[in-house]
């Protein structure tokens, strides 16, 4: 069977998508080929690498990647996992599907956190909480991509 190919497209490509690129391989691999990438690039958030490695799951070796790096893949679907990127995403060749699944910004509800007096501990629970929802939406792919027309 041919896996699905899937990208995960966020902003910067530095923490959402990145997130759910490596729930993805980890928990799909046997029916997706994941792969994620950005409007821009804004390298690996720490933070991100951090929250993903308490859940079992190495990030390390992703890297953040601009969408037109990656133009010449005949994706089956791109997740589009923030407003911004779902706003602005490209055209895409083939039959690529957009979908759209937006989660919470991890480093905005951390900066707004931090501005009210939060712990670091209290900020890494908003990273938690969005790498929650980002798990509990892949373990359910590719079935929720028909739930979630773009």
């Amino acid at each position: 069977m041919e896996k699905l190919k899937i990208m995960f497209l966020c902003t910067g490509n530095s923490c959402r998508s990145q997130m759910a690129e490596g729930w993805a391989r980890a928990l799909k691999s046997d029916v997706l080929e994941a792969y994620s990438a950005g409007i821009e690039t804004h390298g690996l958030n720490p933070n991100a690498v951090k929250v993903m490695s308490e859940a079992g799951v190495d990030i390390t070796n992703q890297k953040s990647e601009n969408i037109t790096d990656l133009l010449h893949i005949d994706f089956d679907v791109v997740v589009t996992v923030c407003g911004h990127a779902h706003e602005t995403c490209p055209v895409f060749p083939a039959n690529a599907r957009i979908v759209h699944v937006g989660f919470d910004d991890p480093p905005k509800l951390a900066r707004e956190l931090a501005e009210k007096g939060a712990s670091e501990e209290e900020q890494l629970d908003a990273y938690r909480r969005v790498r929650d929802e980002i798990r509990a939406f892949v373990e359910q792919l590719p079935g929720n991509l028909e739930e979630n027309p773009s």
